[in-house]
């Protein structure tokens, strides 16, 4: 019977909240950070190809996406 347990409606919509919580924290985080740089990062990664900057924002997103998930989890 625990196989199911996350198909209850609580448990499957607190899932779904707590998950677009995360993103939207995820996503203002990225946007301060993006903020805080003296230039555009997607125009920079996109535009001019800046494979060393892809990396250090890739990191960064990981980063923050580690502290939201724990955040969230307890």
């Amino acid at each position: 019977m625990m196989g199911i347990e996350w198909l209850r409606p609580g448990v499957f919509f607190g899932s779904i909240m707590f998950a677009l919580i995360g993103v939207v924290i995820f996503w203002i985080c990225f946007v301060v950070i993006d903020k805080l740089t003296p230039y555009d990062l997607w125009a920079e990664i996109v535009e001019k190809r800046n494979m060393a900057l892809a990396i250090v924002v890739a990191a960064m997103c990981i980063a923050i996406g580690l502290i939201v998930s724990a955040a969230v989890h307890g």
